[in-house]
């Protein structure tokens, strides 16, 4: 019989007994671990900041494109710049051969005729052959050229030649003026020997300069379609980056309207279940205080029947024996009166006792006339002067109604007299065909603002639940300029004995003088 246990024994302690195996290190696994959490907080953070990463991308591409642009811009401009000065240089060495060959034409006519007006333009010309030579100085040297600067230095050592030789002829021909015209003509008929050369060498810079300023017109034109090409790429990038940033936007859009609209559902189902759960809490409280009223009842009716039966036969029976030995035994008897009467504040506290939990009158007569004698009470014992606004005659508003009513104005008046330290109230009540009104009002140093947010004052809290489970409104303010007002608003409930009272205004809630 015992083999099972003992066989089953090893395996519990093999499941239970803990493992005392070598463990491997605790550093083996953290390593996917790790990347794991990195990776998915990576990508919590690119879908968190996605679109502030394609914003930055977008700024930072089209401040590139800008510079990119700016810098092709500039470079296109000094390519123009370049092509312009190289036609301007053109223009100048073709003006710079032709005034060679005016020169060359003034002093031959000055050979063949000695006017001094040849002598004048030729002087004309040397001059603005000096200028444009110092204006092409000036640009060979800027352009930093050093071939295209060393031919144009060998033009202007020929030219400056060139301007003083004729110079020189000029003046021997206008000394010699006795020479015939044969002899002036065979003197200049061959050109100047480096006239040649200079030529030539026109020429060569001449083409230099074209060849330079195409260049820089298709260096330009090919900067222009780089830029081109890169607006295009810039443009492109920029609107696939925005369809991109748009596209996640609309997927947040989306994600966050599908979440508020499980928000707003799941809201609406709290708020289902709270009205729900509230309808019951009140119901359950007024169960319970249906429940208190009839345990109430209960005792206050064994109270008076019984314990009222026992105080009253034990007064009669002290009573007698006082009586028997007054004359006997006057120390007993004085005795027995002291007994007599505790045992008539035992009767008044037991029915003291029964009118709080099961007000007789409120059964007996009605609510008008409790409420009026539950004021007088507490005013003879605070005190206080009363000012009731209450319909003339008693009706019956169903027993429900009539202790919710009797209960809160029993609480207010109790609060009353702990706190208010007020010397006069003001009782009011008020009907109509659908409703009941109750008003308490005393001149008090006021309720706090504070005590109105509380919840652990019972007395309010049971007022609240009193009047909200038979569907009324249950108001409780500061007066002005001091004092508390409670207000109660309930819907009549009127049993099938009621009488059909006239209409009575509701009480207006103003504080006491």
């Amino acid at each position: 019989m015992s083999h099972a246990p003992r066989a089953a024994l090893p395996n519990i302690l093999e499941d239970d007994a803990p493992s005392f195996e070598p463990e491997t290190p605790s550093t083996a696994q953290p390593a996917p671990a790790g990347i794991a959490r990195r990776a998915t907080r990576l990508n919590e953070w690119m879908r968190r900041y996605s679109w502030a990463v394609a914003m930055t991308v977008a700024i930072v591409i089209t401040v590139g494109g800008l510079v990119i642009l700016e810098s092709g811009r500039m470079r296109i401009a000094a390519e123009y710049e370049t092509a312009l000065d190289a036609k301007g240089a053109t223009a100048q060495l073709s003006t710079l051969a032709a005034d060679f060959a005016t020169l060359t034409a003034d002093e031959r006519g000055f050979a063949l005729q000695p006017d001094g007006a040849y002598r004048t333009h030729f002087e004309e010309t040397s001059a603005r052959v000096r200028r444009t030579l110092a204006s092409l100085d000036a640009y060979y040297r800027r352009i930093g050229d050093d071939a295209a600067f060393a031919s144009f230095a060998q033009i202007r050592a020929a030219a400056d030649d060139e301007i003083a030789q004729g110079t020189v002829r000029l003046a021997d021909l206008s000394k010699d003026a006795s020479a015939d015209s044969a002899a002036r003509e065979r003197a200049l008929a061959l050109p100047p020997p480096d006239s040649a050369t200079l030529d030539a060498a026109l020429s060569l810079l001449r083409l230099n300069e074209e060849q330079r300023a195409q260049h820089a017109l298709d260096a330009s034109r090919a900067d222009q379609r780089i830029s081109t090409l890169c607006v295009a790429a810039l443009c492109a990038l920029n609107i696939v980056l925005f369809l991109l940033l748009f596209r996640n936007l609309g997927i947040q859009l989306d994600k966050q309207a599908r979440v508020q609209k499980a928000l707003i559902t799941q809201q609406e189902e709290l708020d289902q279940l709270v009205f729900a759960r509230t309808r019951q809490l009140e119901a359950l409280a007024w169960h319970l205080q249906s429940v208190s009223e009839n345990e109430k009842t209960e005792l206050a009716r064994e109270l008076h029947d019984e314990l009222g039966s026992i105080l009253t036969a034990s007064k009669m029976d002290v009573a007698w024996v006082r009586g028997k030995l007054r004359d006997a035994e006057p120390a007993m008897a004085e005795k027995l009166s002291r007994a007599l009467g505790n045992l008539d504040q035992g009767i008044a506290l037991k029915r003291r006792i029964i009118e709080d939990m099961r007000p007789t009158v409120l059964a007996s007569f009605g609510l008008v006339t409790a409420l009026r004698s539950l004021a007088d009470e507490a005013a003879q014992r605070n005190g206080w002067s009363v000012e009731f606004d209450l319909p003339g005659e008693d009706m019956k508003l169903g027993e429900a109604i009539e202790i919710a009513l009797f209960r809160v104005a029993q609480e207010s008046l109790t609060n009353a007299a702990k706190y208010a330290r007020a010397s006069r109230i003001r009782v009011a009540l008020a009907l109509d065909e659908e409703s009941v009104s109750l008003v308490i009002g005393d001149d008090g140093i006021g309720i706090r603002p504070q005590d109105l947010k509380r919840t652990q004052t019972h007395g309010l809290v049971g007022m609240r639940q009193r009047v909200s489970a038979r569907g009324g409104r249950f108001e409780i303010e500061r007066a002005a300029p001091h004092g508390t007002i409670i207000s109660v608003s309930m819907p009549r409930e009127r049993s099938a004995d009621a009488m059909s009272p006239e209409p009575v205004t509701t009480p207006i809630a103003t504080p006491l003088a």
